[in-house]
């Protein structure tokens, strides 16, 4: 169940990152081959990013049995923060345009879809199988 749910998650967070990219760099782009190549390059990021997030995700998912952790903000906290970490691990944060008019933002627009990306992640893991977390350690109750 565990493996299934993270594949499921994956996948809900490979689509909420390709449609919040696409809303904010597809607005100018009319010609059908340029719509092609990015929705092609956003389904093999979203395999990518999701590949690079399986081993924080394991742990978490480990920890989270371990302890029976079932809280769903726990989860949709932790998506959040691995996604964050892997954002700027990555080095996506460094490039910032220069500008005497404004300073630039704290938080990126980049960096506010990745938390969002990991919320959704952690939502969609914790309705398949974290909100039962840890219960296959304990052995069921004796009746009478």
């Amino acid at each position: 169940m565990i493996f299934f749910a993270l594949f499921l998650a994956t996948v809900a967070a490979g689509i909420v990152a390709t449609f919040a990219i696409a809303t904010f760099t597809l607005q100018a782009a009319i010609d059908p081959m340029d719509q092609a190549v990015f929705w092609g390059f956003a389904v093999l990021a979203s395999g990518i990013a999701a590949f690079g997030a399986i081993l924080p995700a394991l742990i978490a998912v480990g920890l989270a049995e371990a302890f029976a952790i079932r809280s769903v903000l726990i989860y949709a906290l932790a998506g959040a923060v691995i996604m964050l970490i892997g954002y700027y691990s990555a080095g996506f944060a460094s490039t910032y345009s220069e500008s005497i008019d404004a300073p630039p933002p704290v938080i990126s627009r980049a960096a506010e879809i990745a938390a969002a990306v990991g919320v959704v992640f952690g939502l969609t893991y914790w309705a398949i199988a974290g909100r039962r977390a840890g219960a296959w350690w304990r052995a069921p109750a004796k009746a009478g």
